[in-house]
């Protein structure tokens, strides 16, 4: 396994459906952690880079309409 982190900003707050949405997020295969900043403006997402790349990550991010701000 090859664990990856990546810091994304919000590009709005956060609903309780997107925190529904995040919590479905882990459900794929290779996402580990998908976690919030207290500030509630970023988060943290753990992935496993042998499984996916970090555009399939981002991908599933955006499927389950997290709000995130992509380069």
């Amino acid at each position: 396994m090859t664990k990856v982190t990546l810091h994304y900003d919000l590009t709005r707050p956060l609903t309780d459906a997107d925190l529904d949405n995040i919590y479905n997020v882990h459900a794929t295969y290779g996402m580990a952690r998908v976690q919030v900043s207290p500030a509630l403006d970023k988060i943290t997402v753990d992935y496993d880079a042998s499984r996916l790349t970090r555009k399939d990550m981002e991908a599933v991010l955006a499927r389950h309409a997290i709000p995130v701000r992509t380069t």
